[in-house]
């Protein structure tokens, strides 16, 4: 019984370092129109404009 919970234990470490490893990503990504990008603040003509998400 002691070995057969050696081996699981060892199982288990070496798929979760093997996941950890390999940069798996768990939960998907959003969709990209979904995505907000920044716009900086910038000069239109002789106005200021501030910075806001697109």
């Amino acid at each position: 019984m002691r070995r057969l919970m050696m081996i699981c234990l060892a199982a288990v470490t070496l798929f979760a370092s093997t996941a950890a490893l390999t940069g798996c990503v768990v939960v998907a990504p959003r969709h990209p129109h979904y995505e907000r990008v920044w716009v900086p603040g910038h000069w239109e003509g002789r106005a200021w404009v501030d910075g806001h998400y697109r």
